[in-house]
């Protein structure tokens, strides 16, 4: 569904991205973790069109390379970012109806607005102007935003980022249910582990932006460089 070919991405000397490769099968939750300033959210900017680069990005087989952020989205591939981010100024059903208007601007449906709120258990909040929620409630209004485009793949940014323990559940069974019952595909970064080897069916690590490993989450976490240059022998030991 999506595959990403020789990456490379270099700001001035700076080698962000360097000749990665990998595939996200259709249907799949696939996970990417490494350590901070490891390339993660800048292969998610690659995979948006917000960065020219070397190498090929293929969605379905067709190139999306060189196409412009919003024809990326409008052909499936929708994100969210480590920061909620909102507009303050509009209600919950304001700011879902921005992401259906986004997705498809020649035919509103506000039936996909009542949708994404009833999905998000969001109903009580669709009339509250969206500054005024909990940093819960943020994230899971930015998901809503994503999945309003109707995304084919949606790419999830350190969506665990801040959150308490049960926060973590609830965002878990979201991203489940999104996998599952709407049939989006999902790519996640996160730096939680546990979060990752429950969710993904395949992890990526990098580092430096290149690729460290690849593979089962739970062979992945055992693997000697990915203990060496991120999770430690105190993970290992506990796991």
């Amino acid at each position: 569904m999506l595959r990403v070919s020789h990456l490379t991405k270099k700001f001035g000397e700076l080698v962000a991205v360097n000749d990665l490769s990998f595939r996200v099968q259709e249907g799949q939750v696939y996970g990417i973790a490494g350590p901070n300033g490891a390339g993660k959210s800048t292969v998610y900017n690659l995979i948006t069109g917000n960065y020219a680069f070397e190498g090929e990005i293929f969605f379905d087989g067709i190139p999306i390379s060189g196409m412009s952020p919003h024809k990326i989205a409008q052909l499936g591939i929708s994100r969210t970012f480590q920061v909620p981010r909102t507009f303050p100024s509009l209600t919950v059903e304001q700011c879902i109806g921005v992401g259906a208007r986004f997705g498809d601007s020649e035919s509103f449906d506000p039936a996909r607005v009542d949708e994404i709120i009833a999905f998000l258990d969001l109903t009580e909040e669709r009339e509250r102007m969206t500054g005024e929620l909990s940093l819960l409630g943020k994230k899971k209004l930015m998901i809503g935003a994503a999945l309003a485009t109707r995304p084919r793949i949606l790419l999830l940014d350190e969506p665990m980022a801040g959150s308490n323990a049960q926060e973590i559940r609830e965002l878990m069974e979201l991203i489940r249910k999104v996998n599952e019952e709407m049939g989006v595909t999902v790519i996640i970064i996160e730096h939680f582990m546990k979060v990752l080897t429950e969710l993904t069916e395949k992890l990526l690590i990098i580092e430096s932006g290149s690729r460290i490993a690849e593979g089962d989450p739970h062979k992945v976490t055992h693997h000697p460089e990915v203990i060496e240059c991120y999770l430690g022998q105190a993970y290992a030991a506990d796991n």
